[in-house]
């Protein structure tokens, strides 16, 4: 999809020239920014410790760096990918070398290990890429974290210098979306798996230190810590039964039945664009923090125990009073800040019951009515950034109604796209669609 200059394209759906039936009855599918990854996850395989060990040291394997979760990119819009031997001094010819068991076996906490995330495989590399059982081929791509920690700083600092030297650099900022499609679903997915191992260094059960396995994807509190007798290895003899003992933790309930691992989170969250009873309007919201006149769709948590539909309705009524009746799912978008799956609906507020109260919920700053062609109009000329620095000027109109939007990397501006392009007055479908 061609953007303006500056703007990264979104990815493009899968299959998105296929005639199907469910394209033909609900409209193309909608692929957001962040979506869309080249790569195949293989999640099956994070298990399988030999694949993992060919896929790490295989020629076209590709690493792609965080320092405090910053990426390494040769410029703010192109990550830089490394190789095998750029980081072998964190982490050593194979990390997969071992089995599971001794990994478990050989845990001290004491010691900083890099992590490392591995992420698919792009089979678009099947010629010179890994061939594994002749089923699966393709590049591997890893995530590893830099970031200096204890014994290994003065290593991950090398690194560091030596991607500098290179005329490379860790983009600092809290979001990154002026990659491309493919990159940013790579990046996405790395940030999301680094950032949940690293706030996830203890056991939520016993509070003892957790390691990481399954390829990164994966946590587990393993029952014994050499870092509890500094004196003794993984193969301590029959005479050093006592020390064995003293290494051993106590019992957790993470390692019984089905709950002896961790998952990495995910937080689903709704973000809704409310067309008004006459289907003429939609309503926006703003937070007080955000720059002036920027407005967007309303947003908020999926709680326990709440359907997508019911946590539109309850987030719209308690930020802006408006009453929500038809509620439709519309399309996602991964956000790893840290961990959340926007889940973005278009809903039909009830007549009678669309008047805007700010009395609830205090988390918006105001909310308004838009029209249809006032939405239009700040879609084509007046979309920016949270933190958009400085501010493009707004197309001439007086400031009381003065708009301005989220970028087309939001999925915000992906479902007021929709509205303002006739989804919900679709060709013979208005009263099928709300």
């Amino acid at each position: 999809m061609a953007t303006g200059a500056g703007v990264p394209d979104l990815p493009e759906p899968a299959h998105a020239d296929l005639d199907s039936m469910l394209t033909r009855r609900f409209g193309k599918e909608v692929a957001n920014y962040f979506s869309g990854s080249p790569l195949n996850r293989l999640s099956f395989l994070r298990t399988d410790r030999l694949f993992l060990s060919a896929a790490v040291t295989h020629p076209t394997a590709s690493f792609v760096l965080f320092n405090n979760l910053a990426p390494l990119c040769k410029d703010p819009s192109r990550l830089a990918y490394v190789k095998h031997a750029d980081v072998q001094s964190l982490i050593g010819d194979n990390p997969y070398s071992q089995t599971q068991a001794q990994v478990l076996a050989a845990y001290n906490s004491a010691v900083a290990v890099p992590q490392l995330v591995f992420l698919g495989i792009d089979e678009k590399r099947e010629a010179d890429g890994l061939r594994w059982k002749e089923l699966y081929r393709g590049a591997p791509y890893f995530a590893l974290d830099v970031t200096p920690k204890g014994a290994m700083a003065p290593r991950s600092e090398g690194v560091i210098a030596e991607m500098r030297a290179r005329g490379l650099s860790f983009v600092e900022g809290r979001m990154h979306t002026t990659l491309p499609a493919d990159d940013a679903a790579i990046y996405a997915q790395s940030r999301a798996y680094l950032d949940w191992n690293a706030r996830n260094p203890f056991c939520a059960q016993c509070g003892h230190a957790t390691l990481s396995i399954n390829g990164g994807a994966k946590r587990t509190c393993p029952p014994t810590d050499l870092s509890q007798h500094p004196t003794l290895t993984a193969h301590g003899s029959s005479s050093d039964r006592g020390a064995i003992d003293s290494r051993q933790r106590p019992p957790c309930a993470t390692r019984q039945g089905v709950h002896n691992i961790a998952f990495p989170r995910t937080d689903p969250t709704i973000i809704v664009a409310v067309v008004s009873p006459d289907g003429q309007r939609v309503l926006l919201g703003r937070q007080k923090r955000w720059p002036p006149h920027l407005y967007s769709t309303l947003a908020g948590f999926v709680e326990p125990a709440e359907s997508v539909e019911d946590a539109v309705r309850r987030e719209v009524w308690e930020e802006s009073g408006v009453v929500v009746g038809r509620v439709v799912l519309h399309g996602s978008q991964p956000w790893p800040y840290p961990a959340n799956l926007m889940l973005g609906a278009i809903a039909h507020a009830v007549p009678g019951q669309d008047q805007i109260l700010l009395r609830h919920d205090p988390e918006l700053e105001h909310a308004r009515w838009v029209p249809l062609p006032e939405l239009a109009d700040a879609l084509r000329s007046a979309t920016i950034g949270l933190r958009e620095d400085p501010l493009p000027p707004l197309p001439d109109r007086a400031p009381p109604a003065a708009l301005r939007l989220p970028p087309q990397t939001a999925i915000a501006n992906r479902l007021l796209t929709a509205v303002v392009d006739g989804f919900v007055a679709g060709p013979g479908a208005a009263d099928s669609r709300l």
